[in-house]
């Protein structure tokens, strides 16, 4: 037996676009269901940064001072090392914002502090274990979708069902969809180490001729993102991980009494790193949010921003016409018309650096100059204030328009 549930609209994926989305949308009057396929929220290596521009949002809307007493770790600036030297890159201290820090919190956290304030509002259900398997379409139009429960299948009638499903969403797949990938000439092992007291008390990364390596400080560990050329990852694990342990000593020298922590390669994820954005983000019945429209670089680390900044225009746009019943196909295609510029601008910084930086530094086999770029924020530390905005704040950052 299928059950069959109406609603005015239906979000698939429990991250934190599709979250955001739900809760914003009820929270605005709007009857939403959000589907999460797992049981809980708990799985390792998500993006863990909370932007400054994030913060601002729980600011507006009542809930910073309950969101901080989460356990957190503040960066007020990020730097990289090369070779003996040490750029600041980004200071956010200066930006406008309540919070001039990046908030380093476990996803599992974050997501569920939104749910837990989504569940208080009567029109908002969250259903776990439910995972989306088609859209139904009727007359070229997308009405609802069909999933999997825990207990029996579903099939949900909405007026407007939003994608929110990450980089490799059904959705937008069984909806026809064209993507176009710009690719990546890397990919990223992630893998968690301990820190020690006397350890560096900053997030920062590291760069060397054919390495580069982010650290993330975590409190009792580090949180580490090892680059390596796109494709490298089968070759790398094909071999003992001693051979990794030594790179990755020879990378970060103080991790070297503590590398052989990783005990074998099953300790290591790998992050495959794709660049897309799909042409068009909507059919009518049907809206793409966050990575299931546009799959960022890990670059700076502002996927996430992007995606709760999708989830917010997507609620000041549509929420008072879905609540009402008014809701138009054209109203659907503005949340691209106004996420669509941050999402390129973003994009085209992400493959500059990859192509011209990350490529080349990863090709290197002997030393190098610093980049003009880091020389220039080293001699002329104004200029910080650019790289903090774009990582803090991002393009066009969104603003909490509707009341309860």
């Amino acid at each position: 037996m299928t059950q069959t549930i109406s609603t005015r609209c239906c979000v698939v994926g429990g991250g934190p676009a599709g979250l955001m989305a739900g809760f914003l949308l009820a929270r605005a009057g709007v009857e939403t269901i959000v589907l999460e396929k797992h049981a809980d929220f708990l799985r390792d290596f998500r993006g863990d940064t909370i932007h400054p521009s994030t913060l601002q949002l729980m600011f507006e809307l009542g809930l910073l001072e309950d969101f901080l007493k989460l356990p957190h770790r503040k960066a007020f600036q990020v730097s990289a090392d090369l070779g003996e030297r040490k750029f600041v890159v980004a200071d956010f201290r200066s930006l406008p914002t309540s919070c001039k820090f990046v908030a380093f919190m476990p996803q599992w956290d974050f997501l569920d502090f939104i749910a837990g304030e989504a569940k208080k509002l009567q029109n908002f259900r969250l259903l776990m274990k439910t995972a989306a398997e088609s859209v139904i379409e009727e007359n070229g139009r997308i009405v609802g979708l069909r999933a999997e429960g825990p207990e029996e299948p579903l099939e949900i009638r909405a007026d407007l069902t939003i994608a929110a499903d990450g980089r490799t969403s059904r959705m937008r797949e069984s909806a026809g969809l064209a993507v176009e990938d710009f690719g990546a000439p890397m990919d990223v092992l992630w893998l968690e180490l301990r820190r020690k007291a006397d350890d560096p008390d900053e997030t920062f990364g590291r760069i060397a001729p054919g390495r580069m390596v982010a650290m993330i400080e975590r409190g009792s560990y580090w949180q580490i993102g090892y680059v390596i050329p796109k494709g490298g990852a089968q070759a790398l694990r094909s071999r003992p991980i001693d051979a990794f342990r030594r790179a990755l000593a020879d990378s970060v020298p103080f991790l070297e009494d503590r590398v052989e922590d990783l005990r074998d390669w099953e300790d290591v994820n790998l992050l495959t790193v794709q660049v897309d954005r799909l042409k068009n983000w909507s059919r009518p019945g049907l809206l793409c949010i966050g990575d299931a429209a546009h799959a960022m670089s890990p670059i700076g680390g502002v996927g996430i921003n992007l995606a709760i900044q999708d989830a917010v225009a997507t609620a000041n746009l549509l929420a008072e016409k879905l609540r009402d019943g008014t809701l138009r196909d054209e109203d659907v295609g503005a949340v691209q018309k106004r996420r669509e510029f941050p999402a390129r601008v973003t994009q085209r910084l992400q493959l500059f650096l990859q192509n011209r930086v990350i490529r080349n530094v990863l090709a290197a086999d002997k030393p190098f100059e610093p980049p003009l770029a880091l020389r220039l924020l080293d001699v002329f530390p104004i200029l910080r204030q650019i790289p903090a905005r774009l990582i803090g704040l991002g393009v066009r950052p969104e603003h909490i328009q509707l009341l309860k």
